[in-house]
């Protein structure tokens, strides 16, 4: 007679069946790998409340918990509406969020006690690339600024107090934002008022004419083409063609409490975003889901066409994008390259928000969690990069590569000082 077998016996063999699963999905930076595998993986948190703004980039985290990828990693995601970034900082850092659809550069704020409160954080993700735009208004289009040199000659000329609108100081719409004007030799400092306004708010504020212009994720550019209150001047990845965008952030507690549940975080967010990507189905079902009121609350037609490529800039131009928002692109998006981190602290430094050149390398291996992304992707089955860097020109010819960031964050031409 077979005797049933105890509680050690089960132990083992579920510890044999883990590391048989790892093993065909790929091993990753050896040692790290089996720190985890050797011990239990379930998540250490089942429930995990990560916050969004109303925006197209959203999808992937809310995607991952409609569709249920959450559920195959042992967790279940409540994605949390917020009305501000501010929101979000404060929510993330008090704990009432456990992560967060958020600005890259607005957890690189927090870390560095800029923007908000400091606290260590951390990047697990990258969300999405390229898919902002920057939004003039009709009547300055009017006037012939269509573009950034058109809207620096308007400028010369007609010469007033021009407002421009971007959604957090520290964050990524700020940065494209200031990056456009300069390139065109507009100093966003001097030349400008600067004002912060919550994304679902831009139309409305620039419909009472509050505003200029100002740069914002979708759909809240192509909502103005809609309503024939604005036009679009530049999309983002004219200014850095894959930019990192949106990241999913949490604080450096939450992983070091627990790890299980964000490498798990990762793994639902991997599928999610490869299913959005992997056809115009997927995409279009995307879109009518995060238009819904609990998300982004618009109209389909708002999303649909630039999650395609499909642009219009709103007086009669239109064209296809093969660099419109990306969620996954086979894995290209996903990972926090320790590069695209601290090109926004060159831009803290060269906007002023850092008043002396932080240590740039040292700060983007604080906060971005490779070694923990390594794993997820691994068991998702992932390809990740072989360099933690990556090369990129910018549209002011520029190319930053993440060698000598001092020298890069002090070798532009109009900056704050």
């Amino acid at each position: 007679m077979t005797m049933p077998q105890g509680p050690v016996d089960t132990t083992r063999r579920e510890l044999i069946q883990r590391t048989a699963a790892l093993a065909a999905a790929g091993s990753v930076a050896g040692a790290s790998t089996g720190v985890w595998a050797a011990g239990s993986d379930a998540p250490e948190k089942k429930e995990v409340r990560i916050g969004f703004i109303p925006l197209t980039d959203c999808a992937s985290v809310v995607m991952a918990s409609v569709m249920k990828f959450d559920e195959k990693y042992g967790i279940k995601i409540i994605p949390s509406k917020e009305s501000s970034w501010a929101a979000v900082r404060d929510k993330l850092v008090n704990g009432e969020l456990d992560a967060a659809h958020v600005l890259y550069g607005l957890v690189y704020g927090v870390h560095l006690g800029i923007g908000g409160p400091k606290k260590d954080m951390a990047v697990l993700m990258t969300l999405n690339n390229n898919g902002q735009a920057i939004t003039l208004s009709k009547k300055l289009a009017d006037k012939g600024a269509v573009d950034a040199a058109g809207l620096a000659k308007l400028m010369a000329t007609e010469k007033r107090e021009y407002t421009f609108a971007q959604t957090f100081p520290t964050g990524t719409h700020a940065m494209w934002l200031y990056y456009w004007l300069a390139s065109a030799g507009i100093n966003p400092m001097k030349d400008a008022k600067v004002i912060t306004v919550p994304p679902p708010q831009m139309v409305a504020n620039m419909r009472v004419g509050n505003m200029d212009g100002y740069c914002v994720g979708e759909p809240w550019n192509h909502r103005a083409i809609i309503d024939g209150i604005g036009i679009t001047a530049a999309t983002t990845q004219d200014i850095w063609k894959d930019h990192p965008e949106k990241v999913l952030g949490t604080t450096n507690e939450f992983v070091e409490k627990n790890p299980n549940t964000a490498r798990a975080m990762i793994m639902a967010i991997l599928d999610a975003g490869r299913w959005i990507d992997s056809g115009l189905q997927n995409k279009m079902k995307m879109a009518e889901v995060i238009a819904e009121k609990s998300y982004v609350n618009t109209s389909v037609d708002a999303i649909n066409q630039r999650i395609l490529g499909r642009y219009q800039n709103g007086l009669g131009k239109t064209w296809d994008d093969p660099n419109h928002m990306k969620f996954f692109n086979d894995g290209a998006v996903n990972y926090p390259y320790l590069s695209d981190g601290m090109w926004f602290l060159t831009q803290h430094k060269r906007w002023g928000l850092l008043k002396t050149d932080p240590d740039y390398l040292g700060v983007a291996k604080a906060v971005n969690k490779t070694e923990l992304y390594k794993q997820a992707a691994a068991q998702v089955k992932v390809n990740v990069p072989k360099s933690d860097m990556r090369t990129s020109k910018l549209i002011d010819g520029v190319t930053w590569d993440g060698k000598d960031p001092a020298k890069y964050a002090a070798g532009f031409k109009v900056k704050a000082a």
